[in-house]
């Protein structure tokens, strides 16, 4: 994709993108909810909303509370299940020409396997899985599989089923993200998503109680940018070879290209679509402008300046 003179297109590990800039998981739903308000087709991918091999309630009211540059929600992964997406969502999603990428999740890695597998014969259009190691691993008292490179391996290697490109979407909650980014990529990961939200916990001021149904939640939005410009810089230092994507406050051209000098090769954007459906070509067109107006003709490029 040309825009500005500038060409934008990327590679994320086999998946060709022509832009940068993806619509993250959780802010776009599950099918074409986006395409009233732009061409889907126009920017790099959308990701899906994390959906199970279940269908699965999520977490109780409420979900989401606003805090200064960003939010904290504790939604729970609230989804149809891989089959019902397939039938239901899938392909509406699909015809309006969008790129899709399906991000998936599970509290086993069984659950993952499944997932996965049910993938095996999605349409072409779904390019890539991203596996959402961000959850807790209810046969292992609770404990989150980002948080441990050896449960993270495990988890890629059973989602090799889907029979497609596999990137696993770290969590920034450890001091070993760079040791789990290896195992992952070891195990057969094309690409690594960084990060995820950051764990915080708000109460109410009339209660005193936690302000969210299920106690805390995931901190997103420009809060947390600075922090994981700085988990992909640390990916990116230690393996200068894995494409990474950047995820995290990301709301203009400038804070996509913050994550493209770290060492990403794509961004996602999140929480800023809920204020402005429209910020992902936004940003797209946002850095073609900063990079023409540098002399910088392929977006490929920008890691040469640093």
């Amino acid at each position: 994709m040309i825009v500005d003179g500038v060409d934008l297109s990327v590679s994320i590990g086999s998946v060709e993108l022509g832009s940068p800039v993806m619509a993250a998981s959780g802010t776009a739903g599950y099918g074409d909810e986006f395409a009233p308000f732009f061409d889907l087709s126009t920017i790099g991918a959308i990701v899906t909303k994390s959906i199970a091999a279940f269908e699965w309630a999520g977490n109780p009211a409420p979900r989401v509370h606003s805090t200064p540059q960003g939010m904290i929600n504790a939604v729970g992964l609230q989804g149809p299940g891989i089959d019902a997406w397939l039938t239901d969502h899938l392909p509406a999603l699909l015809a309006t020409g969008a790129t899709v990428v399906c991000s998936i999740w599970g509290r086993s890695v069984d659950d993952y396997r499944q997932a996965a597998d049910r993938l095996a014969d999605a349409p072409e259009g779904v390019v890539a899985v991203e596996v959402n190691l961000s959850c807790p691993n209810l046969e292992g008292r609770g404990s989150i599989f980002a948080h441990d490179a050896d449960l993270s391996a495990e988890v890629m290697a059973a989602t090799a089923g889907c029979g497609r490109p596999r990137w696993a979407k770290l969590s920034p909650n450890t001091d070993r993200i760079v040791d789990v980014a290896r195992a992952v990529a070891d195990a057969g990961a094309e690409a690594a998503t960084v990060a995820n939200t950051l764990l915080g916990l708000v109460y109410d001021p009339d209660t005193w109680q936690p302000a969210l149904g299920n106690g805390g939640g995931g901190l997103s939005g420009r809060a947390v940018h600075p922090v994981a410009v700085r988990a992909v810089h640390d990916v990116h230092q230690a393996l200068p070879d894995l494409p990474i994507i950047g995820v995290g406050g990301v709301a203009n051209g400038w804070d996509a290209i913050e994550f493209l000098l770290a060492g990403a090769s794509a961004v996602q954007v999140g929480t800023a679509n809920f204020a402005d459906p429209r910020t992902c070509p936004r940003v797209r067109d946002e850095i073609a402008a900063t990079l023409a107006k540098r002399g910088i003709h392929r977006v490929i490029d920008v890691h040469a300046v640093v």
